[in-house]
């Protein structure tokens, strides 16, 4: 099982999407929210991301944006 991590925010629908997706598909992540940690917004922007979602995996490159077809990837 690939090793998760979802960046989100509050109000953002394609985060609620992609968590959404990911837990209806019983694949195990770990979130975090930039509101709540605040400490993670220049670490996105580090990365060159500028908009959440973001989900990073391993064995996939980072992406930002709720992309099923990414994440069918990891369902499969």
């Amino acid at each position: 099982m690939s090793n998760v991590t979802l960046f989100t925010k509050n109000g953002c629908p394609q985060c609620r999407m992609t968590k959404n997706y990911l837990k209806t598909h019983n694949i195990a992540f770990t979130e975090h929210n930039i509101n709540e940690e605040p400490e993670y917004i220049s670490y996105l922007k580090d990365q060159g991301f500028q908009a959440v979602p973001v989900l990073e995996a391993n064995g996939l490159p980072a992406f930002s944006g709720f992309r099923p077809e990414v994440l069918k990837q990891l369902a499969g």
